[in-house]
């Protein structure tokens, strides 16, 4: 069999920062570490090339030397692993407080799947198809700060779950005190209705002149934050996800804390 070098795009100083976390969570956990198929450090270059190359997961388990079995189990061990850095909403926007943000961003993004069959008890629909994009998947709520740099994802609710919905579960309870503290949240019209705080544009067919100017200065001050799925649409795996659409979850916020290493920010 031909073998070859590969890279993965990600700088050595965040591969050895995980690999230190996987570490450490083998040494709570493993009652018997000296049947792990692979050190850590072979773990943790399975799950880069995962999420950021959507490597097939056979391929990954045949260049680690485990079976596909074993290499899913590693693959999702290490997503519990790594999510569970990502930062949590409130530390997050105190943290943008004390750094002078005047204003946050919020948008939703989809994440496509496989078709889920899982339907919702109430309507008899696809729980997981997204009508307004016209596919199964989920949809995952991202915080960018004023540049558009993403620093918070919500866990994943199904495709059918619009974004104003998502939000008031996962991101406005939070938002709203932000808000009143002087940062307020800046959102497109999907999130008309959020409340007090959430700037959204002015819904009408004949705005007036402040109605309009309103709009493009909202507009022009929200749009960095397409910045930030397509950041986080750089893992290749957010693309398509076709494991269990509930491990989107871990996906997204793996995705967050390799950005934030890569840019030094944890």
């Amino acid at each position: 069999m031909l073998s070859y070098r590969a890279t993965v795009d990600v700088p050595d100083a965040t591969a050895r920062t995980v690999s230190r976390w996987i570490a450490a969570h083998r040494r709570r956990h493993d009652v018997r570490p000296w049947q792990r198929a692979a050190t850590s450090w072979t773990q943790t270059i399975m799950l880069l090339r995962w999420p950021i190359q959507a490597a097939d997961v056979a391929a990954i388990a045949r260049d680690a030397g485990v079976s596909p079995a074993t290499a899913y189990r590693y693959l999702h061990e290490s997503l519990n692993v790594v999510s569970g850095k990502a930062p949590e909403l409130p530390d997050v926007l105190r943290t943008l407080k004390d750094n002078g943000e005047p204003f946050v961003c919020l948008d939703g993004t989809p994440v496509r799947t496989d078709r889920v069959a899982e339907r919702d008890p109430d309507t008899g629909y696809h729980l997981w198809y997204s009508g307004k994009h016209k596919d199964f998947g989920g949809n995952i709520q991202v915080l960018t700060d004023s540049t558009g740099y993403p620093v918070w994802t919500s866990p994943v609710e199904p495709g059918s779950v619009h974004d104003i919905e998502a939000a008031r579960t996962h991101a406005l309870p939070a938002l709203y005190p932000a808000a009143a503290d002087g940062m307020p949240t800046l959102a497109d019209k999907g999130y008309v209705g959020a409340g007090i705080g959430v700037k959204v544009p002015i819904k009408g067919t004949k705005p007036d002149t402040g109605a309009r100017s309103y709009n493009q200065v909202q507009a022009s001050l929200r749009a960095p934050a397409e910045r930030a799925n397509a950041l986080l649409k750089g893992f290749k795996a957010l693309k398509r996800v076709t494991l269990d659409p509930s491990t989107i979850t871990n996906i997204a916020a793996t995705a967050l804390v390799i950005l934030n290493l890569n840019n030094s920010l944890l």
